[in-house]
Formats: C-alpha cells, sequence, structure tokens
C-alpha cells in the first residue's frame, strides 16, 4: 500500500492563485503531495483546503530569503526531500491595476526610454532572483530525489528570437519590465540545466501562454486550465522524460 512516504512531494510558488492554483490542483489530484507556496500563509491555508488531496499550505515569498530557508525546513522535517519544483510565482508590473490602466495602456508606458528603473528592480526582484533564490535553497532537498524536476515559468514573450523577428507579433510587447524579465529567466533556466546536465535533476522551461489571470489584468483569452495545461504536462513527466526543454502548450516548442 502507498504511503505518503512513496507519493511524490511537490512545492508549486504563488499556488494560492491564478496558474500556480490551478497546477496544484491538477498535480494533487494526480496522486502527488503539494506545498502550496504562498506569500501569504493564510490564503495558501484557504487554497490548500479547497484543493484537498493532502495540499499542505506553506508560507514562501520568493524575495524574502528567510521564509525561502523556512519553507525548505518544514518540507525537510516532513519529507526529507523534494521531488517536484515549480517556480511559478511572478509579476508582471506594478502600474497597471493600481492606476487603472489597460495592458495596450502600460506597453505604452513601459518602453526602454521611459520604463521605470524602480518597477523594473520590483519585477525583476520576483521573475529572476526569487528564482534563483529558490533553486539554491531547495536543491539539496531535491537531490535527495530519486526523480527529480524542475518547472520554471517563463513567457513566451522571453524569446530573444521570436523578438528579433521584426515580423513577429511578439516584438511589440518586447519591455524591460516583465517580457526582458522572462529572457533572464530563460539564462538563469540555461546555467541551471547545465549545471545539472550529468545529474538525474531534470530542468524545464514552460510558457503557459496569455492567460485570463490578475498578472494580464485578466486581459488574457485562455482559460486557467489551458494555462496550466503545459505546465502540469512536464511537471508529470517521468524520470525518463526529458530536460532542457522549453515549450509552450501542447508540446510546441518555444525557440530561445
Amino acid at each position: 500500500m502507498e504511503t505518503k512516504k512513496d507519493k511524490r512531494i511537490a512545492l508549486v510558488t504563488g499556488a494560492n492563485q491564478g496558474i500556480g492554483y490551478q497546477v496544484a490542483k491538477e498535480l494533487a489530484k494526480n496522486g502527488i503531495i503539494v506545498f502550496i507556496g504562498s506569500r501569504d500563509l493564510k490564503r495558501g491555508e484557504i487554497a490548500a483546503q479547497e484543493i484537498g488531496l493532502g495540499s499542505i499550505a506553506v508560507q514562501l515569498d520568493v524575495v524574502d530569503r528567510k521564509s525561502i530557508i523556512d519553507a525548505a525546513e518544514t518540507i525537510k522535517k516532513q519529507f526529507g526531500r523534494l521531488d517536484l519544483l515549480v517556480n511559478n510565482a511572478g509579476i508582471s508590473n506594478t502600474r497597471m491595476q493600481r492606476l487603472g490602466l489597460s495592458m495596450v495602456e502600460y506597453m505604452d508606458s513601459a518602453k526602454a526610454s521611459i520604463a521605470s528603473i524602480d518597477e523594473i528592480r520590483f519585477v525583476w526582484d520576483t521573475n529572476v532572483f526569487g528564482v534563483l533564490a529558490v533553486y539554491q535553497t531547495m536543491l539539496p532537498l531535491l537531490k535527495e530525489s530519486k526523480d527529480a524536476r524542475i518547472v520554471n515559468v517563463s513567457s513566451t514573450l522571453g524569446s530573444l528570437n521570436l523578438n528579433a523577428d521584426p515580423n513577429s507579433s511578439y516584438s511589440s510587447f518586447y519591455n524591460p519590465v516583465y517580457a526582458v524579465s522572462k529572457t533572464a529567466l530563460n539564462g538563469i533556466s540555461l546555467s541551471m540545466m547545465l549545471e545539472l546536465k550529468d545529474t538525474a535533476i531534470k530542468v524545464n522551461l514552460v510558457s503557459p501562454g496569455f492567460t485570463k489571470t490578475a498578472m494580464t489584468n485578466f486581459e488574457g483569452y485562455e482559460s486557467l486550465e489551458d494555462g496550466a495545461r503545459e505546465v502540469v504536462r512536464v511537471a508529470l513527466l517521468g524520470p525518463d522524460g526529458p530536460t532542457g526543454t522549453f515549450t509552450t502548450w501542447d508540446n510546441v516548442h518555444v525557440p530561445w
């Protein structure tokens, strides 16, 4: 009989809402014990209760190193390892909802010549440095797994190849706040892939697409289910599944 110790253990950051919540929900349905990473523990506890199936809330703010260390200690004490890390937590801006801007209005204000340096730093702190901090802290737990995988949630908007094409529909959205943060995340992910290439730990990049969430000011056209679909597919790949991929749904490769 399978016990809790036999089940795969996952951590999903930013899992109290949006794509992270849907990913955690789908993973739990597939028999995985999911730690619901949430900056606000109460919101994480509500999400874990809604998802059920053994889900566990853990306070985790990717820009607070102590909270990351404390989360790692919680996982270590309960299970001694981590099999799956989904770096989902991310933000797109700091001003759109606060100022009541549409996506188009915000993009006009985020061009390289006028983008707020403070906003860039704030977004990059979460989307780039936060992912790296979580990776560094959780790596010892991932090394305790016989079948570990890291899934970093990126964006097709971060593709240098696509944005360098003058005919690409993506290039008009390539601003140094969010889009370039995802390019940087892709580079960080590549450095993880290279570091771990001779280990059993797999690393994959996934673009969920333009999903209707708070990050897109709810102007996206894909459902949460669609946005989570490729993340979940890659997260559920077994030990023989590929590493070093960058895909969007369904298993369509995105040029770096």
